[in-house]
């Protein structure tokens, strides 16, 4: 649980380039502008305490164990100024600070926040004992009791604070029971929790007990894994946020105790003595349970009952706090069944009770931004209503979401909400058959479950909705029963249902049962990882024999599209759980039912973003239309104005006349700069950081406009909108792609955009330079950078355009691909072509240009070809025969310098001394000399026009 307050609103900038449209546009930004200020919500203060409580817990209720805590109080509370109070708790394997940022907003709504590390975990003492009433709820209790105690909390009665619980996970468990044992307790708001722990890590999918449930081999062992050290175990199980480093920013020095708080030690060991080392932190009953659960695959009743000691199902009937539970749809640990079971226990004792799904969980986090905040805000009036006494009643509707896609704006997920008026559960308000058909099927049982088929990946479980999926199933070890297309879309929303039969020489299989949702392509989707596992008992040795048992698939939230197939496949192992460990073989094979959908008619949930971004879209839609008139008539004029040619610059790919750029602050980023490029040519365009390259290319393509100065194309002067354009690729300012299409598909929709004939394209020249193989095909938001710069760069020479503008093309390539790029770049400049590179490569541009132009400062130091600007050198590169020999003969000559050389090669600075003189006392030395040739690189050429520390004058 990352946040339960509402977000501060987003805040965007329009800039717009004519000072005209500036002027024409400004009423209506400072409207915009003001109206996102009003909504702003103020920045509210408070104050941290950090403490070690002694708490008194156990059966007896007088064992003592040290708790760490932290006490946020909102500035202004105290004794004559009484504020609510809430107790937040973290998820397993978290801390206090797991939740920290929780509670420092909870505090800026006006509660005063107790948060704590539970035992056994981080600073706090103690052993973990899996919430148990009398461990874990004890000191919850005993907390209560310090609350009571501020005086700026408010209270009922004496003893009784004014409080509500808040937790994830392992903490929303404790909230539940904490709230069955103490009435003192005024609201709850369990989020992704378990109502009978047993069920959670022993489930079976038909309806068996327990005893005969599939272990979930994945889950408990990062759960057992969390507890087996001080606190450090899997961030993700401390609810639906990681968990925060450990420390406490909110103090210097070490935490000073509370008012009436005992001594502690906080060591965070295990206890001294633990029966079992493996066991970490745990409590011995709890580490045998485990043990034993984990060694022979089957839960014993012992171990089932010490589970259920620790879960809400039995007490279900106790809780009168008014209960908001929130659950997770990706969530493989605690799937939507375990909020269901809390909410119809606690609603037949009469106590409000409301449930809201969202995309989050266990393996989903907080879900897309929009649906986080709907939680957020379910539980700020939860709160504020129940705890706070302000507000109307929230209602006992339902409320739910799915993935809609991806954000326009920012490119992340989007939710979709709905609410109904009545909590329907599992089975939905309607539901719909689809029959699923395929003939029995042999599958085998692999040895000890490897190989094993992968359903999901704990943490990672909305991969299978989201990505394309993890899921994989083993050939020969699983059966496929699919659907007809379906005609019509199907919204489902709850538990499918659906039959099957089972034959099993043993009598007895451990199945698992998923339902994909098949596109047209044949990609299939298991929705959010989640499967059914069933253990069936009694089998007969013969499929004629076998009787039909329903199996109850966990609930999914998902549209399936129209001309969707619906996939049920049965598999006899997965990674996430264990299977028997013997090999064998079953029949299994599609039941008399048809596979049944609960649907939902829900009510999309009309929200202040949604209302905001409707507002935003008009006032965006006028400035648009106010620009594009502008554009139009600013782009008529200069036509009208520049249809005629330069003579002298007719066949000149590029001529840059006395180019100046002042920004509206007096920054001169380009002050003179004038330079050609003519066909044939590639030429460098070379400076320092800061020197006014990027602000020359910009104005090039029209992305800003200079201050004084022309440009001339094929010498027609450049304005925005020229047609000239057109003849001119680029790759300025990064490569932008959309991140649902492939490269490919980017590639088309680029070429569509311009509105330039299809046959003028070139995409095979285009793909053969991006060299990116069968990747063109996958889409461009799983593309490494390097791979996004190579489309970027074909995508610039898809026309074929005789003038190529690139800014770093290098940027992101490795040494091949360089190469490659520089055999490209001179290929390309023939045929009348020409070619404008921007790089910080020296080496690479002295390999690859035949012309430089070096900028520094905003103006340009030098212009030529490449090996004019490089020029005569002082020192000598000598082939030799013997280059240890010759090192040494030539360090004895008088004022030669032999000079380290990383190529490893005999480079010489003569210092005056004749190249013949060194020659000839070479071959003296019985030395021979191959070629004798200039050494100067481009590099000391620019260092020496430049100097070694020049900076620019700040590019933009």
């Amino acid at each position: 649980m990352r946040s339960p307050l509402s977000a501060a609103p987003v805040r965007r900038a329009l800039a717009t380039r004519p000072r005209r449209i500036v002027a024409g546009s400004v009423a209506v930004v400072l409207l915009a502008a003001a109206v996102l200020w009003a909504a702003r919500p103020g920045e509210a203060g408070f104050r941290a305490e950090p403490a070690m409580i002694t708490v008194r817990s156990g059966p007896a209720g007088d064992e003592p164990v040290d708790l760490d805590t932290t006490f946020y109080l909102p500035d202004g509370a105290s004794a004559d100024r009484r504020v609510p109070a809430v107790l937040l708790a973290h998820g397993f394997g978290g801390t206090k600070e797991s939740v920290r940022s929780d509670a420092e907003e909870l505090a800026g709504q006006g509660y005063a926040v107790l948060a704590w590390t539970a035992r056994g975990f981080g600073r706090s003492g103690g052993q973990i004992h899996l919430d148990s009433p009398d461990y874990e709820v004890r000191d919850a209790q005993r907390l209560l009791d310090w609350l009571a105690a501020r005086p700026e909390v408010r209270t009922d009665a004496a003893g009784d604070p004014r409080v509500g619980v808040v937790g994830g996970s392992y903490g929303g468990g404790l909230a539940l029971l904490l709230a069955a044992q103490d009435q003192r307790v005024d609201a709850i708001v369990p989020m992704i929790t378990w109502n009978d722990l047993s069920r959670a890590f022993l489930p079976e999918s038909t309806g068996g007990p327990a005893t005969s449930g599939v272990f979930k081999k994945g889950w408990a062992g990062l759960f057992f894994g969390g507890g087996g050290n001080a606190g450090s175990g899997p961030a993700g199980l401390s609810g639906t946020s990681a968990a925060q480093p450990e420390g406490n920013p909110a103090s210097a020095g070490p935490p000073s105790p509370a008012p009436g708080a005992g001594p502690g030690t906080g060591s965070g060991r295990a206890p001294a003595g633990a029966a079992d080392p493996s066991c970490g932190r745990f409590a011995a009953d709890v580490c045998a349970a485990y043990l034993r659960i984990a060694t022979t695959g089957r839960g014993d009743q012992a171990a089932v009952d010490l589970l259920r000691r620790s879960s809400p199902a039995g007490v279900l009937d106790r809780i009168k706090a008014p209960t908001l539970l929130v659950q997770g749809e990706a969530d493989t640990l605690f799937p939507l069944a375990e909020a269901d079971a809390n909410a119809r226990g606690i609603a037949a004792a009469g106590t409000p009770v409301r449930v809201a799904w969202f995309t989050g969980g266990h393996d989903g986090g907080d879900g897309p931004r929009n649906d986080s905040d709907r939680v957020k805000y379910l539980t700020v009036q939860w709160l504020d209503h129940y705890v706070k006494g302000e507000g109307a009643a929230p209602g006992d509707d339902f409320t739910y979401s799915r993935i809609a896609g991806f954000d326009a704006l920012d490119r992340g997920l989007v939710a979709t909400g709905f609410r109904t008026t009545d909590y329907p559960g599992l089975a939905g308000d309607a539901r719909r058959e689809v029959a699923v058909t395929g003939p029995a099927q042999p599958v085998a049982n692999p040895p000890n479950g490897n190989p094993a088929a992968i359903s999901s990946v704990p943490f990672a479980g909305a991969l299978g909705s989201l990505l394309g999926g993890v899921a994989g199933d083993v050939p020969g070890q699983h059966a496929r029963f699919e659907s007809a297309p379906l005609t019509e879309a199907v919204d489902v929303a709850g538990s499918p249902t659906v039959t099957l039969r089972a034959a099993s020489a043993t009598g007895e299989a451990v199945l698992f049962v998923k339902l994909y949702d098949v596109d047209p392509q044949g990609a299939a989707t298991l929705p959010n990882g989640l499967v059914a596992p069933v253990r069936l008992t009694g089998l007969p040795a013969e499929m004629g024999a076998a009787k039909p048992v329903t199996v109850t698939l966990p609930a999914i939230v998902r549209r399936v599209e129209a001309g969707h197939r619906l996939r049920v496949v049965v598999a006899t192992s997965d990674q996430a759980y264990t299977t028997p460990a013997e090999p064998a073989v079953y029949t299994v094979a599609a039941g008399d039912g048809p596979l049944v959908l609960p649907t939902v008619a829900g009510e999309p949930i009309p929200t202040t973003a949604v209302v905001w971004r409707w507002v935003l879209a008009g006032l965006l839609a006028a400035i648009a239309v106010g620009l594009v008139a502008v554009v139009l008539v600013a782009r008529r004029r200069h036509r009208r104005q520049d249809s005629s040619v330069h003579p002298e610059y007719a066949d000149t790919p590029l001529a840059v006349r006395q180019l100046r750029k002042e920004y509206a602050d007096g920054f001169v980023a380009v002050s003179n700069v004038d330079f050609e490029v003519h066909p044939g040519q590639v030429v460098g365009l070379l400076g320092p950081n800061g020197a006014g390259k990027t602000t020359t290319l910009r104005v090039l393509m029209g992305l800003t406009q200079p201050t004084a100065g022309e440009i001339y194309v094929f010498g027609r002067r450049l304005v925005p909108g020229s047609p000239v354009l057109s003849r001119i690729g680029a790759l300025v300012e990064g490569p932008g792609f959309l991140p649902h299409l492939s490269g490919l598909e980017n590639l088309k929709a680029y070429w569509r955009a311009t509105g330039r004939p299809w046959a003028d394209a070139h995409f095979d020249e285009a793909l053969e330079i991006a060299g990116l193989g069968d990747s063109v095909h996958r889409k461009t938001r799983k593309y490494s950078h390097g791979m996004r710069q190579r489309l970027a760069i074909a995508q610039a020479m898809l026309g074929l355009p005789e003038l190529l503008v690139l800014d770093e093309p290098t940027d992101g390539l490795d040494p091949p691909q360089i190469a490659e790029m520089r055999r490209v770049l001179q290929r390309y400049a023939t045929d009348g072509r020409a070619v404008l590179v921007s790089s910080h490569l020296l080496a690479e541009v002295e390999q690859t240009c035949t012309h430089a132009v070096v900028v520094n400062k905003g103006r340009i130091v030098a212009s030529g070809p490449v090996e004019e600007i490089v020029g005569e050198s002082p020192s000598v590169l000598f082939d030799v025969t013997d280059p240890d020999a010759a090192r040494d003969v030539l360090g004895r000559l008088a004022g030669v310098t032999v000079l380290p050389d990383a190529e490893g090669q005999l480079v010489v600075d003569t210092n005056g001394t004749a190249r013949s003189e060194v020659v000839a006392e070479l071959v003296r030395a019985g030395i021979g000399v191959d070629r004798v040739v200039p050494r100067r690189r481009l590099e000391d050429a620019f260092l020496a026009l430049v100097g070694e520390n020049s900076r620019g004058s700040g590019d933009r």
